[in-house]
C-alpha cells in the first residue's frame, strides 16, 4: 500500500537551502519503491537521477534518459518516499533550448511525479533556464563541475578545476546558479580545494560528489554506494555494501537447489486442500 505524507511531514527545498553552513545535507540517488522505502528515513534528499539510464537500464551514458523514464522512476520514488525531499532529473534534451522549453518541462515533470523540486545540469549558459523553472514557482538543484550529459561534447569525463581558466569558468558558473535562484547546487567531479572554496563563495547549499568534504552536503549513486554496480566503479565512490556477492551467491544457491530438487521444498508448497490459499 502507497503511504500518503502529510502537508509538513515532507523535507521540501526551501529546508535545504537553510541548511547552507549546517549539519551536512545527506543525499542518495533512488529510481525504484522499495529502494525509495529503504532510503527515505536516513537521508533528507533523494535524487531521481538520469543515472538511472546507465544503472537500471544499461546505457553508456545518460543521455539514454528520456522525460517518460525520468517520470516512471519519479512516481515510484514519490510512492515509496514520505520525508525526502524527492529532485528529479531533467534529461538531456528537455531544457537546454530554451527557458520556454525548460518550464514545460519541468512543469510535466512536477505535475505528473509530485516531486519537490527538478535538477538541470550547466551554469551561465543554462541560467535563463533555471530563472524561467524557479519563476514557475518550481525549485531548481543546479548542476556544475563534470556534467554527465555533456560527456561527449567534452571527449570523456574529465575532472574539473585543474586549469585557472577552468576554475574561473566554475565560479562563473556557480554565480549564475545562484542568482538564478536555485535552492542547492551539486558539484561534480571537481578538484577538492576548487569545490571547498566553491561552497564558501555562494550562499546557494552545495552538494558534493568526487568533490570535497567541505561541501554542505554529499550524494552518490545508490547502485554505487552498495556495491550492485557491475560495471566501473568511480575513484569518488565509497562501497559502504558489496551487494554484487550476496546476489550472485543467493542466485548461485538457488540454482543448486533447484537443480537438486532441494527446492521447493515441504515449507514452500500447498499439501492439503485445507491450506490456506496464502502467498
Amino acid at each position: 500500500m502507497t503511504r500518503k505524507p502529510s502537508a509538513d511531514s515532507r523535507i521540501n527545498a526551501e529546508d535545504i537551502r537553510r541548511r547552507k553552513g549546517g549539519v551536512p545535507i545527506v543525499c542518495l540517488t533512488a529510481y525504484t519503491y522499495p529502494v525509495a522505502r529503504l532510503l527515505d528515513p536516513h537521508v533528507d534528499l533523494l535524487l531521481v537521477g538520469d543515472s538511472v539510464a546507465m544503472v537500471l537500464h544499461g546505457h553508456a551514458t545518460t543521455l539514454g534518459a528520456s522525460p517518460e523514464m525520468m517520470i516512471a522512476h519519479g512516481q515510484a520514488v514519490m510512492r515509496g518516499s514520505t520525508r525526502a525531499c524527492v529532485v528529479v532529473d531533467m534529461p538531456a534534451g528537455s531544457y537546454e533550448d530554451s527557458p520556454e522549453q525548460a518550464a514545460a518541462s519541468a512543469r510535466r515533470i512536477v505535475g505528473e511525479t509530485g516531486c519537490q523540486a527538478v535538477k538541470l545540469e550547466g551554469g551561465v549558459d543554462m541560467a535563463a533556464q533555471i530563472a524561467a523553472i524557479v519563476a514557475e514557482g518550481i525549485p531548481v538543484m543546479g548542476h556544475i563541475g563534470l556534467q554527465p550529459q555533456s560527456v561527449e561534447k567534452d571527449g570523456g569525463y574529465r575532472i574539473k578545476g585543474r586549469t585557472e581558466e577552468n576554475i574561473a569558468a566554475l565560479f562563473r558558473d556557480a554565480e549564475a546558479v545562484e542568482k538564478a535562484g536555485a535552492f542547492s547546487v551539486v558539484i561534480e567531479g571537481t578538484m577538492e580545494a576548487v569545490a571547498a572554496k566553491l561552497t564558501r563563495h555562494i550562499s546557494t547549499p552545495t552538494i558534493g560528489i568526487g568533490a570535497s568534504a567541505d561541501c554542505d552536503g554529499q550524494i552518490l549513486v545508490i547502485d554505487d554506494m552498495v556495491g550492485i554496480t557491475v560495471d566501473r566503479v568511480p575513484k569518488f565512490v565509497k562501497e559502504y555494501a558489496n551487494l554484487r556477492g550476496v546476489i550472485a551467491d543467493a542466485a548461485a544457491r538457488y540454482a543448486a537447489e533447484v537443480r537438486s530438487r532441494a527446492f521447493p521444498g515441504p515449507d514452500h508448497i500447498f499439501t492439503t486442500a485445507s491450506s490456506k490459499d496464502e502467498t
